[in-house]
C-alpha cells in the first residue's frame, strides 16, 4: 500500500473533512502527501527572530492593520505520518514591512494537534528592501532539530528578484471573503 492510498484511507475514516475557513468561506485541505515528498526544505532564520514568542494561534491584535488571511496546514514526516506536538513558530512584518523587535506583536508559536495540524490567523506581511512577501517559521518534531524555514506567496512581482526565495516554499493562495486562505504541509524527516 503507497502512502497516498494510506491517506486516502485514513481520510474516509476521518469524522469530518478538515477545511479552512475565513468567515465561513472555506479552501479545500492541501492535497495529501505524495510517495516520494521531500523535506521542506530550510531557509535562513534573519535577523528579526526573538525567542520565546506567546502561545497562540492568532497573531491579529487590536490595532493591526492588514489583510486579514488563515494559513493551514500539517507537520508531516517523509512517510505522510502526522506529527502530534510538533511546534510551530511563525514571525513576519507587518502590512509595512516592519518587524517588531521589541515585543512580540505579529509572532507566536503553537503546537500540532493528533492529525498533526496547525491553523494561524494572521494578516498579510508587508514588503521590505530587498525580500518579497513571506513568513518565517521554525518547526521541530518533539525532541527532534529544528527545521527553520520561509513561507511565499505565488504571483507576487518581487519573487524573482529575491535571492532567498524558494519556489518549493509556495503557499496555495486564495481570496475568500474577508481576507486571504493559504495552506502549506511540512515535510519533516522521519
Amino acid at each position: 500500500m503507497t502512502r497516498r492510498i494510506f491517506l486516502r484511507l485514513l481520510a474516509l475514516l476521518a469524522p469530518a473533512p478538515f477545511v479552512l475557513a475565513v468567515n465561513e468561506q472555506a479552501l479545500a485541505a492541501t492535497p495529501p502527501c505524495d510517495d516520494g515528498d521531500d523535506v521542506t526544505p530550510a531557509q535562513t532564520t534573519g535577523p528579526f527572530y526573538t525567542p520565546d514568542s506567546p502561545e497562540r494561534t492568532s497573531l491579529r491584535e487590536p490595532g493591526i492593520a492588514g489583510t486579514p488571511i488563515v494559513v493551514s496546514g500539517s507537520v508531516l514526516t517523509t512517510g505522510c505520518r502526522p506529527v502530534e506536538g510538533a511546534l510551530v513558530d511563525f514571525w513576519h512584518a507587518d502590512d509595512r514591512g516592519v518587524y517588531d523587535n521589541a515585543g512580540y506583536k505579529l509572532r507566536g508559536h503553537q503546537f500540532t494537534d493528533a492529525q498533526g495540524r496547525y491553523t494561524l490567523k494572521t494578516i498579510v506581511p508587508g514588503v521590505y528592501a530587498g525580500r518579497t512577501r513571506h513568513f518565517h517559521v521554525k518547526v521541530q518534531a518533539p525532541h527532534r532539530p529544528v527545521l527553520t524555514t520561509q513561507l511565499y506567496f505565488p504571483g507576487e512581482p518581487r519573487n524573482a528578484r529575491d535571492g532567498l526565495f524558494d519556489s518549493s516554499l509556495l503557499m496555495e493562495v486564495q481570496s475568500v471573503a474577508g481576507g486571504k486562505a493559504a495552506s502549506f504541509d511540512f515535510v519533516l524527516p522521519a
